[in-house]
């Protein structure tokens, strides 16, 4: 039997460019000889769900409760029908001449976003501002219908998840079974509508999910259902991000009710067995990295050793077959960095696989998206954006390493001028002393137009205790290299680490706080500490200070732990000073405020002198 594999992602992912497994899967399997097609359901559900035909049955299903949440939006509901097939194309196309519509103050409802708008907002003059301003608007409006359909018709709904909040720390399978055995909802009876034409349409033997995140779990469990109710004789298989940290310890069978193999890591191998064993040319002993049910057992399945495909062999990614016309985007946030999450279109591509460094305390080190680093040429990398570029017609790359090695980027920065291939690019990378002046210029030169990396705690005791491998001062010299380069930075800030107290989460923000008014950061986020089963910190928490005190493992789920942590600080009362502060910061402002007024308590007085990080420069 000749395979043919339908690759899916299930809602919902970034909504302005393509999540990038399939598009790797493919180009590996089509060098295999094998069919393979792909569907970017997220997408394709998401431009369907805006449209004013499917609009009329959403508010039509919220006139039958009794009380409905934003009432507003509901009384327009006329206009909101009318407008939002203008709305979505503009933000696909984004033309001077819907923006110029959009910004008519009579063709837009003011809703409970639009009424606020900031009209202080500073744009650039020409078209360029008009059409910045109508995305804003455009936005704002999407953002409003997706707030009733929440609200009102699916709580699971929201932009860039779906029913994330029942696979977050799913330690048990209960509540995932008691929801897939009620009745789809709206969103998801269109979900599946899609679903079934493309299945009539390509008829695979075997569908694949990717999962990357828990916010795609439980879409794709429900298109799994759906295909063993309607297309019996098709395989699923599940893989991607989730499956790799959370189902590593996989016991219970009811998954396999909607799923026929669950594998993990890199996809290559798994598949490749996959589709070899429905072909009748391997048994099932030969499959690698994979679940699978026998005699209502659940079976790792890993004969070894596992086939070996090392990224500097593998092909570029083939995305070819999406819909490019389709992603949207969206700017609800005006800074620089964070709307190139939302806005560009972006090719994502890796530069290496793992991590050089794979020493962070906090971090999945012990799993192989992290510990098992591989490395390629400048000469191939560029190779495969040519490739990448003449597929899409997109120039814009997010390289999506866990961290850049900077030895890799200054061979690719050199490759790419001597070549003359011009894009614009950005990554992950480690705030280390490697990247001086002279290799932020290379970067620049290059097309680098943004960095991400994490400060994290920005204490030096602490950045110690987690193994960063970097002090303040160094990560200040650095970050500094980058924006004299004209090199956005972005930092990863966390607080709540292990031991961490009230004074070093205080001293952290006066970090932050320097760092933005120095401008040697531009765009930064706040994560609350969460202990990992797959980290150093969660592997050996007394090291660490903290007890893990759950959840309970329950055969499903396990990656996310609870912890008390009774030498630091009482954590979570900080989230809205420190998200307050950031606010003001990324927007130039605040800098002469107290720390004390982003507090609705009383906190201790920061102990960094006023000058500190201009210190590190001088």
């Amino acid at each position: 039997m000749q395979s043919k594999v339908l690759f899916i992602t299930p809602p919902f992912t970034q909504l302005n460019t393509v999540y990038p497994a399939t598009a790797y899967l493919k180009g590996f399997l089509e060098e295999h000889d094998i069919d393979f097609t792909h569907c970017d359901l997220s997408i394709e559900l998401f431009t369907s769900v805006f449209r004013s035909d499917f609009l009329r049955s959403i508010f039509q299903e919220a006139t039958d409760l009794e009380n409905y949440h934003y009432p507003e939006v509901n009384k327009n509901k006329a206009l909101y029908i009318s407008r939002v097939d203008v709305v979505l194309g503009f933000l696909q196309k984004q033309d001077i001449k819907t923006a110029n519509k959009i910004l008519d103050p009579q063709f837009l409802p003011l809703g409970h976003r639009l009424s606020k708008v900031n009209t202080t907002i500073t744009w650039e003059a020409g078209d360029i501002g008009i059409i910045d301003k109508a995305k804003h608007y455009a936005t704002l409006f999407i953002e409003e219908i997706g707030d009733f359909i929440q609200a009102n018709v699916d709580e699971f709904f929201a932009f860039t998840k779906y029913a994330e909040q029942i696979a977050t720390s799913a330690s048990s399978f209960d509540q995932l079974d008691t929801f897939l055995s009620y009745q789809p909802t709206l969103i998801e009876e269109k979900m599946l509508d899609i679903l079934v034409a493309k299945i009539e349409k390509e008829k695979p033997n075997l569908v694949c999910f990717t999962i990357p995140f828990p916010g795609n779990l439980f879409a794709a469990l429900r298109c799994a259902q759906f295909i063993k109710q309607l297309f019996p004789d098709i395989y699923v298989a599940f893989g991607g991000g989730y499956c790799n940290t959370e189902l590593r310890s996989l016991e219970d069978p009811r998954i396999f009710e909607f799923v026929d193999f669950i594998s993990l890591d890199d996809g290559e191998g798994p598949l490749l067995k996959i589709v070899n064993y429905l072909e009748g040319k391997v048994d099932a002993n030969e499959l690698e990295r994979t679940f699978v049910l026998e005699n209502e057992q659940v079976v790792y399945k890993n004969i070894i050793p596992n086939t070996i495909y090392h990224h500097r062999n593998l092909p570029a990614p083939d995305y070819s077959g999406l819909p490019f016309n389709k992603y949207v985007s969206f700017l609800d946030v005006v800074n620089p960095m964070h709307r190139m999450w939302t806005d560009a279109r972006w090719n994502k591509l890796t530069i290496s696989h793992g991590c050089y460094w794979k020493q962070c305390s906090f971090c999945d080190v012990s799993l192989d998206y992290i510990g098992n680093y591989q490395n390629t040429t400048a000469e191939d990398l560029v190779d495969k954006i040519e490739k990448v570029i003449k597929d899409t017609g997109i120039t814009g790359f997010h390289f999506v390493d866990e961290a850049a090695p900077p030895k890799m980027l200054r061979a690719l920065s050199r490759a790419l001028i001597e070549r003359q291939v011009n894009i614009k690019w950005w990554t992950n990378i480690r705030f280390e002393k490697t990247f001086d002046f002279e290799l932020c210029e290379v970067m620049a030169k290059s097309g680098c137009i943004a960095v991400t990396g994490g400060l994290e705690v920005a204490s030096d005791r602490l950045l110690a205790k987690m193994k960063k491998g970097v002090d303040i001062a160094q990560v200040t010299r650095v970050t500094n290299n980058f924006s004299k380069n004209n090199i956005m930075v972005h930092a990863y800030l966390m607080y709540g680490f292990p031991t961490q107290t009230e004074q070093e989460t205080i001293d952290s923000l006066e970090v932050v706080r320097q760092l933005f008014q120095s401008n040697c950061i531009q765009s930064a986020f706040w994560h609350q500490f969460t202990t990992t089963i797959h980290s150093p910190i969660g592997k050996n928490p007394e090291a660490f200070g903290i007890e893990i005190t759950g959840p309970v493992f329950k055969g499903f789920a396990q990656n996310d732990l609870y912890h008390v942590d009774p030498q630091g600080a009482e954590h979570p009362k900080f989230t809205k000073g420190l998200n307050l502060a950031l606010h003001n910061y990324l927007n130039s402002a605040g800098f002469e405020e107290e720390l004390q007024n982003w507090f609705e308590f009383p906190v201790l007085a920061p102990t960094h002198p006023k000058d500190l990080i201009e210190s590190f420069l001088s």
